[in-house]
């Protein structure tokens, strides 16, 4: 088992904000279970994201309802390989008040250090996390709907990776 710690990615609000936020932000056509959507993505967040995953020895993986389709349909648009992927909308049950992806997650990351970039989580999702017995230390970072991930975004990522490089550990 590798104790390497995890960068999760939601694609919704995250890679792809609401609104475009400034001319980096490429306007895109996306296909994700067989329906067409508009995008806009920032070809420049897969070598940032590629270069933090490096610098902190941790390993990319989605964590998005595009599920297997972000390797499809985002990954190749902003320069990323194909990833892992949480399946994250299976019939899990709910969490009250909390993200439907989180039980998920919980399954997937078997204690190992991870921050998750997403724009729907908060503070029942931070609690639910915390009393899971397959979750060691993470740091969810919420990213504005509108502006999507940013450069603060990700040295915040940075910083608190730093500190969890290659541990299995407890806590929140």
């Amino acid at each position: 088992m590798s104790n390497r710690p995890l960068i999760l990615l939601d694609v919704d609000g995250v890679l792809n904000p609401f609104t475009r936020p400034g001319k980096a932000w490429q306007a895109h056509k996306c296909a994700c279970r067989g329906a067409t959507y508009n995008l806009f993505l920032n070809p420049e967040h897969g070598p940032q994201l590629l270069a933090l995953a490096e610098k902190t020895g941790a390993d990319l993986v989605w964590a998005t309802t595009w599920e297997h389709d972000a390797n499809q349909a985002i990954g190749p648009l902003i320069g990323l390989p194909e990833l892992p992927v949480i399946e994250v909308t299976a019939d899990d049950v709910e969490p009250p008040g909390a993200c439907f992806k989180t039980p998920a997650v919980a399954t997937f990351v078997n204690r190992r250090p991870f921050v998750w970039f997403d724009d729907d989580l908060g503070r029942a999702d931070r609690l639910w996390l915390k009393d899971h017995p397959n979750v060691g230390a993470f740091q969810l970072i919420h990213t504005g709907r509108r502006h999507g991930l940013t450069d603060k975004h990700l040295a915040q990522a940075a910083d608190w990776l730093a500190g969890h490089t290659g541990e299995v550990a407890s806590g929140g």
